[in-house]
């Protein structure tokens, strides 16, 4: 599976980013997707992953602001991010591995990072 990830960019505190991660590769249906993110100087982390039927989970600091989709017929996946806070800012990594996803270990591919930059 290679996934590419899209829709970083700068935002103030208080709006929103899409985030979209693009996978190509037959098994795509068989994976959970999800998201990590980096902050400079700190250990790349869970952001939200969904399985193949739609169930979700998320880190405590994304629930209520971030929400994760997929769209199976295009093998495509989502995440919506509201009230951005500056903590928010990161590079954010798409990821393809079994459910949970929520520990990098269990992560089987890694697409490329998108900055997202949340000013105050």
């Amino acid at each position: 599976v290679q996934l590419q990830a899209s829709g970083g960019g700068l935002v103030q505190a208080g709006g929103s980013l899409r985030l979209s991660c693009a996978a190509s590769g037959r098994t795509f249906s068989s994976y959970a997707m999800g998201w990590f993110r980096q902050a400079d100087g700190k250990e790349r982390e869970f952001v939200a992953v969904i399985n193949w039927s739609g169930r979700t989970a998320y880190t405590d600091s994304a629930k209520g602001r971030f929400t994760a989709s997929r769209d199976n017929a295009k093998n495509t996946v989502y995440l919506q991010m509201n009230s951005l806070k500056p903590e928010d800012t990161a590079v954010y990594y798409c990821a393809a591995g079994p459910w949970p996803m929520n520990r990098r270990i269990l992560v089987n591919h890694w697409g490329h990072g998108t900055h997202v930059t949340v000013s105050r």
